[in-house]
């Protein structure tokens, strides 16, 4: 097996059909129509026009214009304005895809991952009012400790803490006690 099928196949086998599912079902949900049958996922998202028609909805005038018509250029910019617009709805750069990973269809499992992070970061903007996608994230994770604890916790000693001592005292000594003789 090639290196190049090896790659392809162990993202194939990031895809998760349900969470596909769930995803298409979100976007079909926001923009009120049903996928087309007989075109697949990466198929009818492609051209990236339904997903800025998702943003608009979800964050009216996110992407004011987008392509209609047009060439290959014309589509993948339709992908990068909702890329721009998702991270400006407070999309973390790290959870949106690239544009080859849609219009090259080489990583669907990240679009998909995409969609539920723009379906989690609805949660956060009270002007929307659902449908959601994936778990709402959590807004703090508050902790109480007993005096005790705390107490506890001040006699712990970091793993590094003093360890390094030797190990400079042992980098002084390296050559120390030998003769280096060049050319004879």
């Amino acid at each position: 097996m090639s290196l190049e099928r090896a790659v392809r196949a162990k993202i194939a086998s990031k895809r998760d059909p349900q969470q596909e599912k769930e995803a298409q079902e979100w976007v079909e949900i926001i923009l009120k129509k049903k996928f087309p049958a007989g075109v697949s996922f990466e198929e009818y998202l492609k051209d990236g026009q339904v997903l800025c028609q998702l943003i608009n909805v979800i964050s009216p005038g996110a992407v004011p214009k987008y392509n209609t018509t047009g060439g290959q250029f014309k589509m993948m910019e339709n992908i990068n304005l909702f890329q721009k617009a998702c991270k400006a709805y407070g999309v973390a750069d790290v959870d949106v895809f690239q544009t080859v990973d849609l219009w090259e269809a080489k990583d669907i499992a990240q679009v998909v991952c995409t969609l539920f992070a723009l379906g989690r970061e609805t949660y956060r903007h009270p002007e929307w009012t659902g449908p959601y996608l994936g778990p709402k994230p959590s807004d703090e994770a508050k902790r109480d400790f007993t005096e005790e604890q705390l107490k506890a916790g001040q006699t712990i000693i970091g793993l590094q803490a003093g360890q390094n001592k030797g190990a400079t005292q042992a980098g002084q000594n390296i050559g120390a006690g030998r003769k280096i003789i060049i050319g004879k």
